[in-house]
């Protein structure tokens, strides 16, 4: 009797809170029709020229690389998937981190978005909605290319393409979280710092066993770009194990944890 009767206005509760969420996504959506929209463009072809002079121009000097099991596959096929990770990171991050700190600490919008019924959690919802879209965006573009250079099937793209929205809501989540840390402009340069590390250092350009140093793989295998290059290069080669569910659990945990702290220091920022 009392789940009956609580049911329906807690279903009114989240439904209300999900249209406020989208009502932030949406005001985000409507700066597309500003120049905005070469910036967000802009974005997507740097994994794309890593792709095509490391995975093709260095790759015709390295060869075939072993993915396990005895089985091995050219270069380029091997970065792919590394630099469609990094094409969600990329996407994701731009929008946590420098857009996200901008809004909330110069232009106020989110002050003025508190001014309506929208609270703070539904205002980092609807952020996260927005950085994962950007993500999304950059890494459904990818795949295709890397359909059209047959670096992986249309099935495993298809399938792949969830997982990288994934990829797309955790590291929104943890640019947020990051952000809402920063005192000024110049501390991003911390996080481009930790970015780049990532990027060179999560087995995108060589596999773990090339790090021969034990404590340098277990700080690789730590990073949440290496879950997810682990993920989506399981995935596009076409060798689903239960050991991807792992690189699932550790990216969705990560993802709420750094959600509920941004949802946190936003309420104790903008309602002080």
């Amino acid at each position: 009797m009392v789940v009956a009767t609580l049911s329906p206005s807690v279903y009114a509760r989240l439904d209300g809170s999900l249209q406020r969420s989208s009502s932030v996504t949406a005001r985000n959506v409507t700066a597309l029709r500003s120049a905005y929209w070469l910036l967000l463009v802009s974005g997507f072809f740097e994994p794309l020229l890593y792709l095509l002079t490391i995975g093709y121009g260095l790759g015709t000097m390295i060869g075939r690389i072993p993915v396990g099991d005895g089985q091995t596959v050219k270069y380029a096929v091997y970065v792919a998937p590394a630099m469609l990770a990094s094409s969600a990171m990329t996407g994701a991050l731009a929008e946590s981190t420098f857009n996200f700190f901008g809004k909330m600490k110069f232009q106020k919008t989110f002050d003025s978005v508190l001014a309506t019924p929208v609270r703070p959690m539904e205002i980092a919802f609807g952020e996260l909605w927005w950085a994962m879209f950007r993500g999304a965006l950059y890494s459904a573009a990818f795949l295709v290319i890397m359909v059209f250079m047959h670096l992986t099937s249309s099935l495993w793209a298809l399938i792949a393409l969830p997982a990288t929205l994934l990829v797309g809501f955790t590291f929104g989540a943890v640019g947020m979280a990051l952000s809402t840390f920063m005192r000024s402009w110049q501390d991003f340069d911390v996080v481009a710092t930790v970015q780049v590390a990532l990027f060179l250092f999560s087995a995108t350009f060589a596999p773990l066993s090339a790090f021969h140093q034990a404590w340098l793989r277990v700080l690789i295998q730590c990073s949440p770009l290496y879950q997810s290059v682990a993920l989506l290069r399981g995935i596009t080669l076409g060798r689903p194990t239960a050991g991807l569910l792992v690189h699932v659990a550790y990216l969705a945990v990560l993802m709420m944890v750094c959600l509920f702290i941004a949802a946190r220091r936003m309420h104790k920022q903008l309602l002080k």
